[in-house]
C-alpha cells in the first residue's frame, strides 16, 4: 500500500511518495501552491497515477501543543482533501520537521540556493517517515 506524505507550506506543497510496502518514504515534488481547487487536483492526479491509499499531512503545531492559525489552515486543507480524494488523510505533528532537515542540509553543506529547492519535498518525506516508523513500533 502506497502512503502520500505533505507538507503543507505558504507557498508550496512538499510532497514524498512511500515505495510499495509503505516501509519507506521518498522526497518526491515540490507544487507550487495556486489555488485551493488546482491544489487539490494536483494531489488527486498524484493520487491515481501510484495508486496511493493513504495520506499523512503535516500538522503546523505550536510548540506548547497547541494549534494556531497556521494549524487551523491545514485542517481546512486536509478536510477539502478527504472531501476531494475520499481517501483517509491523517494529520502527523511536524514540529521542527523543516528545522530538522534543514539542519541535515547544512551539515551536507548544501547550498542555500539547493536547499530552498529541496527542502519541502524533503520535509514531506521526514514527515512520512516518521508516520511511517511510528506504524511498524505501533504493530
Amino acid at each position: 500500500m502506497r502512503f502520500l506524505g505533505l507538507d503543507l507550506g505558504k507557498k508550496t506543497i512538499g510532497v514524498a511518495i512511500s515505495d510499495e510496502t509503505g516501509l519507506t518514504a521518498q522526497p518526491f515534488a515540490a507544487i507550487k501552491k495556486a489555488s485551493l481547487a488546482k491544489d487539490l487536483d494536483a494531489i488527486a492526479a498524484l493520487i491515481e497515477q501510484y495508486s496511493v491509499k493513504h495520506i499523512v499531512a503535516g500538522m503546523p503545531v505550536n510548540m506548547n501543543g497547541t494549534i494556531g492559525p497556521r494549524g487551523e489552515e491545514a485542517q481546512r486543507f486536509i478536510e477539502s482533501l478527504r472531501e476531494k480524494t475520499g481517501l483517509p488523510v491523517t494529520a502527523w505533528d511536524e514540529r521542527l520537521s523543516t528545522v530538522a532537515v534543514e539542519r541535515v542540509l547544512i551539515d551536507g553543506d548544501v547550498s542555500r540556493a539547493r536547499r530552498k529547492e529541496v527542502v519541502d519535498k524533503l520535509a514531506a518525506a521526514y514527515i512520512l517517515q516518521g508516520y511511517l516508523d511510528s506504524r511498524r513500533v505501533a504493530s
